[in-house]
């Protein structure tokens, strides 16, 4: 924003806001440049951004305003485009008539007031607010749904045979691609947006469908013509290098994009079905940070216990549940809470998700004869300290991992079972004797994502006895009241917004080892593991509800006594 600065000084002096020497500080540092005024004076903490806006407003007599304030209409929203909306950091708020009331980062900006003026055709009433408020409104109200709608009206018959890959290429809103290419980016734009981990294009007798998997739970968002199935279909299959022609088998493939300058991993599966054939992309997205142990949900008992696991030199360690439910997750922060340039790590992992400093990463190339087994073979004669792998599939991969845990090595893997103690009876029942199991096991942890409850519409509510007794709350908790989201436009009315994680944490102790050698079925190792003091996800889920994490309802859903 280009304003005087003197001006606003002086007025910043008067108002005490600011001192002398800090104002002929900032001066001398900014050269009396607006922009770097600005953010000098903010970086240092000598004033808020409130305060700033309200003195602009004052010095330029621009009312101020608070965006959350406002319920805008879907009519107000789209009398200004998308696109200029994010170029000039405007959103529309009221609209009178040809009068309409807009809010801008910068309401000095005479060119971008009057392109927004010739567009509407309207008299324009300026406010000035803060532009990360007008940045988070701006996702908030316009859908990029409607871009796609828009794309499909304009859409006339597209030969695929000339769609061009725009793999390593940045997409964006504005992207002037033919019209598959920009619905298909628009339709990934969105899932990004809206922090989706998947996407599902799903024909069917009569339509097709586009929904994402949000917190885990699948949600429709878009439904195109039944006529563009064929049509994105190949977009995607082109994208991520598969057979166009090819209609009849499950393909599989992968590509990487370039979206707001951050690059994004997409693994895509097709799938024949009677309605024609289905794509699931899964969303990898390089820009999330790498979750810290101590952030990754653990309750204090839990996690005082798996520090301790973890640190063992030789064994194998378990990691279990179902597809998404923060398994690699889980496994990428031990490995970097035990990466160091003392020990040699090396993995085998499809895909790598996520590349770390001083460990050896090895993708997995069935194709090319590289799977897991063969992986790990190669990797014993690395001199390796610790393992990891990305899953045990089979009875040649379990059988390598366990041996090499007796050979003085720290495995760590993945399974894919209900719970902690099934995972002793799934290596069984892929053939390995059990003396090798009992030997080699140090600990099983079972994990579940929950969603959270959403920070902006959290309300308290209070629990009666039936319901406490009807969950077997166990004796060391505390539960007398509990939380709900009510649904706000930050959660899309959901009342959740993101996920933490419950777990249920087996370790391996001599009586667990006995049940192991007898061939024990599950139950009976469960009940010795509780008796032992281990927390079960269902009481480790409900200590989540009692701290206001999570609801009783996400918990039933996601496990069991």
């Amino acid at each position: 924003m280009r304003f005087s600065v003197d001006k606003l000084g002086n007025l910043l002096l008067d108002k005490q806001i600011i001192t002398e020497d800090q104002f002929r500080q900032a001066m001398e540092q900014t050269g009396s440049q607006s922009n770097r005024f600005q953010d000098y004076v903010l970086d240092h903490n000598w004033m808020s951004q409130n305060d700033f806006l309200n003195v602009v407003g004052e010095l330029y007599n621009i009312p101020t305003v608070k965006i959350d304030a406002y319920l805008i209409d879907r009519s107000i929203i789209n009398s200004i485009p998308l696109s200029m909306a994010r170029r000039f950091k405007v959103i529309p708020i009221v609209k009178m008539g040809d009068e309409l009331a807009v809010a801008m980062a910068d309401p000095l900006d005479v060119f971008a007031i009057d392109t927004i003026q010739y567009h509407t055709g309207c008299k324009l009433h300026i406010s000035i607010a803060d532009e990360k408020e007008i940045s988070k409104a701006i996702d908030r109200f316009y859908s990029l749904k409607d871009s796609m709608d828009q794309v499909i009206e304009g859409m006339n018959e597209i030969d695929t045979n000339t769609i061009e890959t725009s793999q390593g290429i940045e997409i964006t809103e504005d992207s002037d691609e033919s019209s598959v290419i920009k619905l298909v980016n628009l339709i990934i734009l969105q899932a990004l947006r809206d922090k989706a981990s998947d996407i599902h294009f799903e024909p069917d007798e009569n339509q097709f469908r586009v929904r994402f998997r949000i917190d885990g739970i699948l949600q429709e968002v878009f439904t195109p013509p039944k006529s563009l199935q064929s049509m994105i279909t190949s977009r995607l299959k082109i994208m991520a290098d598969m057979d166009v022609s090819e209609r009849r088998i499950p393909q599989d493939g992968r590509f990487t994009l370039r979206v707001d300058q951050n690059e994004v991993d997409f693994r895509a599966s097709i799938l024949p079905t009677v309605a024609g054939e289905k794509t699931v992309l899964r969303i990898l997205d390089k820009t999330k940070s790498l979750v810290k142990l101590e952030d990754a949900g653990f309750s204090d008992a839990i996690f005082d216990t798996w520090m301790k696991v973890i640190k063992k030199t030789e064994g194998i360690i378990l990691i279990t549940g179902p597809t998404g439910s923060g398994k690699t997750t889980t496994l990428y922060s031990v490995l970097n809470e035990l990466n160091s340039i003392e020990k040699n790590l090396v993995t085998v992992e499809n895909p790598v998700e996520f590349q770390f400093p001083y460990i050896n990463q090895v993708q997995v190339n069935v194709k090319a004869g590289m799977t897991f087994a063969s992986g790990l073979r190669s990797i014993l004669r690395q001199d390796p300290d610790i393992i990891m792998l990305g899953e045990i599939r089979d009875r040649e991969t379990a059988d390598i991992a366990i041996r090499s845990a007796l050979t003085g090595h720290l495995v760590l893997s993945t399974l894919h079972t209900n719970d902690a103690p099934t995972a002793i009876a799934r290596l069984t029942e892929m053939g390995l004797e059990p003396f090798l199991v009992e030997s080699s096991l140090i600990a099983v942890l079972a994990q579940r994502l929950v969603r959270r409850i959403c920070p902006h519409c959290k309300i308290r509510s209070q629990i009666d006895d039936a319901t406490l007794k009807n969950l077997q709350v166990p004796g060391w908790l505390s539960i007398r009241e509990i939380y709900t989201g009510e649904g706000c436009a930050e959660c899309n009315y959901t009342g959740y917004q993101g996920r933490a994680a419950i777990h249920e944490l087996l370790v391996v102790n001599d009586q667990i080892r006995k049940l192991i050698i007898q061939e024990s079925a599950s139950d009976t190792i469960r009940q010795a593991a509780l008796a032992s003091g281990m927390r079960s996800l269902r009481d480790d889920g409900l200590s989540k509800v009692a701290e206001g994490i999570t609801t009783i309802e996400e918990v039933l859903r996601v496990s069991y006594n």
